[in-house]
Protein backbone atom coordinates (compact mmCIF):
# COMPACT_ATOMS: atom_id res chain seq x y z
CA UNK A 1 0.00 0.00 0.00
CA UNK A 2 1.29 3.47 -1.07
CA UNK A 3 1.14 6.37 1.23
CA UNK A 4 -1.75 7.88 -1.59
CA UNK A 5 -3.22 4.27 -0.77
CA UNK A 6 -3.37 4.80 2.77
CA UNK A 7 -4.64 8.26 2.56
CA UNK A 8 -7.73 6.85 0.65
CA UNK A 9 -7.78 4.09 2.79
CA UNK A 10 -8.17 6.12 6.25
CA UNK A 11 -10.78 8.67 4.36
CA UNK A 12 -13.08 6.03 3.49
CA UNK A 13 -12.52 4.44 6.85
CA UNK A 14 -13.97 7.50 8.96
CA UNK A 15 -16.67 8.38 6.77
CA UNK A 16 -18.26 4.83 6.82
CA UNK A 17 -17.48 4.06 10.44
CA UNK A 18 -17.44 8.02 11.96
CA UNK A 19 -19.77 9.34 9.63
CA UNK A 20 -17.27 12.39 9.69
CA UNK A 21 -13.96 13.15 7.07
CA UNK A 22 -10.47 12.52 7.94
CA UNK A 23 -9.18 16.22 7.07
CA UNK A 24 -5.51 15.54 7.78
CA UNK A 25 -3.06 13.71 6.28
CA UNK A 26 -1.91 9.80 7.08
CA UNK A 27 1.35 8.35 6.46
CA UNK A 28 3.60 5.35 7.04
CA UNK A 29 6.24 5.32 9.57
CA UNK A 30 8.91 2.47 9.40
CA UNK A 31 10.20 4.26 13.11
CA UNK A 32 7.68 3.12 15.05
CA UNK A 33 8.27 -0.52 16.36
CA UNK A 34 6.15 -1.85 19.10
CA UNK A 35 2.97 0.14 18.32
CA UNK A 36 0.19 0.28 15.34
CA UNK A 37 -0.25 3.95 15.14
CA UNK A 38 -0.06 7.38 16.33
CA UNK A 39 -2.14 10.21 16.33
CA UNK A 40 -0.36 13.30 16.98
CA UNK A 41 -2.34 16.12 19.00
CA UNK A 42 -1.28 18.93 17.75
CA UNK A 43 -1.14 18.68 13.85
CA UNK A 44 -3.55 15.50 13.94
CA UNK A 45 -1.84 13.64 11.31
CA UNK A 46 -1.37 9.91 11.94
CA UNK A 47 1.55 7.83 11.91
CA UNK A 48 0.56 4.06 11.03
CA UNK A 49 3.92 0.77 10.94
CA UNK A 50 3.80 -0.13 8.34
CA UNK A 51 5.14 -3.84 9.39
CA UNK A 52 1.57 -4.41 11.10
CA UNK A 53 0.11 -4.46 7.57
CA UNK A 54 2.92 -6.71 6.18
CA UNK A 55 2.96 -9.04 9.33
CA UNK A 56 -0.68 -8.89 10.36
CA UNK A 57 -2.81 -8.47 7.29
CA UNK A 58 -5.62 -6.12 6.48
CA UNK A 59 -8.12 -7.03 9.07
CA UNK A 60 -5.89 -5.98 12.02
CA UNK A 61 -4.86 -3.10 10.44
CA UNK A 62 -8.03 -1.77 9.75
CA UNK A 63 -8.56 -2.34 13.89
CA UNK A 64 -5.26 -0.06 13.95
CA UNK A 65 -6.98 2.82 11.93
CA UNK A 66 -9.94 2.58 13.45
CA UNK A 67 -8.48 2.89 16.88
CA UNK A 68 -6.15 6.00 15.31
CA UNK A 69 -9.27 7.30 14.21
CA UNK A 70 -11.13 7.43 17.50
CA UNK A 71 -8.27 9.19 18.98
CA UNK A 72 -8.70 11.83 15.96
CA UNK A 73 -12.45 12.63 16.26
CA UNK A 74 -13.05 12.21 19.80
CA UNK A 75 -9.96 15.09 20.16
CA UNK A 76 -11.23 16.88 17.31
CA UNK A 77 -15.28 17.30 19.08
CA UNK A 78 -13.52 17.87 22.36
CA UNK A 79 -14.47 14.68 24.04
CA UNK A 80 -12.40 12.21 26.24
CA UNK A 81 -9.37 10.66 23.41
CA UNK A 82 -7.35 9.12 26.16
CA UNK A 83 -7.02 5.12 26.54
CA UNK A 84 -8.57 5.64 30.15
CA UNK A 85 -11.73 7.74 28.84
CA UNK A 86 -15.03 6.11 28.69
CA UNK A 87 -15.89 8.04 25.33
CA UNK A 88 -12.73 6.44 23.92
CA UNK A 89 -13.92 3.02 25.02
CA UNK A 90 -17.22 3.67 23.74
CA UNK A 91 -16.61 4.76 20.36
CA UNK A 92 -13.56 2.16 20.05
CA UNK A 93 -15.91 -0.76 20.96
CA UNK A 94 -18.96 0.86 18.26
CA UNK A 95 -16.89 1.00 15.42
CA UNK A 96 -14.75 -1.97 15.73
CA UNK A 97 -11.39 -0.78 16.83
CA UNK A 98 -8.45 -2.98 18.25
CA UNK A 99 -8.38 -1.76 21.62
CA UNK A 100 -4.39 -3.17 21.59
CA UNK A 101 -2.16 -3.87 18.78
CA UNK A 102 -0.78 -7.00 17.97
CA UNK A 103 2.88 -7.96 19.05
CA UNK A 104 5.37 -7.64 16.18
CA UNK A 105 7.31 -10.17 14.85
CA UNK A 106 9.86 -11.84 17.10
CA UNK A 107 13.38 -9.17 16.95
CA UNK A 108 15.24 -12.02 18.33
CA UNK A 109 18.61 -12.02 16.26
CA UNK A 110 19.96 -15.52 17.82
CA UNK A 111 18.12 -19.04 18.32
CA UNK A 112 18.99 -21.26 20.99
CA UNK A 113 17.85 -24.73 21.78
CA UNK A 114 18.12 -26.81 24.54
CA UNK A 115 20.09 -30.33 23.86
CA UNK A 116 18.01 -32.39 26.58
CA UNK A 117 14.64 -30.86 26.49
CA UNK A 118 14.20 -29.27 23.23
CA UNK A 119 13.82 -25.94 24.73
CA UNK A 120 14.13 -23.12 22.55
CA UNK A 121 15.64 -19.72 23.41
CA UNK A 122 15.25 -16.55 21.27
CA UNK A 123 17.84 -13.38 22.12
CA UNK A 124 18.65 -10.46 20.48
CA UNK A 125 22.60 -11.20 21.37
CA UNK A 126 24.74 -13.74 21.39
CA UNK A 127 25.00 -15.76 24.24
CA UNK A 128 28.50 -18.32 24.96
CA UNK A 129 26.98 -22.04 24.68
CA UNK A 130 29.48 -23.02 26.77
CA UNK A 131 28.46 -20.40 29.83
CA UNK A 132 25.56 -20.41 30.08
CA UNK A 133 23.01 -23.69 29.94
CA UNK A 134 18.93 -24.29 29.72
CA UNK A 135 17.13 -22.49 32.45
CA UNK A 136 14.60 -25.26 32.29
CA UNK A 137 16.85 -28.45 33.05
CA UNK A 138 20.51 -26.99 33.10
CA UNK A 139 21.72 -29.04 29.55
CA UNK A 140 23.60 -27.56 27.47
CA UNK A 141 22.52 -25.45 24.90
CA UNK A 142 23.76 -25.47 20.82
CA UNK A 143 22.94 -22.18 18.43
CA UNK A 144 20.21 -23.19 15.94
CA UNK A 145 20.66 -20.14 13.66
CA UNK A 146 19.85 -16.75 13.11
CA UNK A 147 16.12 -15.09 12.42
CA UNK A 148 15.53 -13.17 8.83
CA UNK A 149 14.11 -10.05 10.39
CA UNK A 150 10.83 -9.26 8.35
CA UNK A 151 10.68 -6.82 5.85
CA UNK A 152 7.96 -3.88 5.22
CA UNK A 153 7.08 -3.08 1.78
CA UNK A 154 8.27 0.27 1.02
Amino acid sequence: MTEQELQKYVEDLSIQFFGRPFLHKAIFNPRLKTTGGRYHLTDHHLDFNPYMLAQHGEDVFMGIVKHELCHYHLHLTGQGHRHRDPAFKALLAKTGGLRYAPASASAANYRYQCQSCQTLFERRKRIDTNRYVCGKCKGPLIKIGNNEKSQAPK
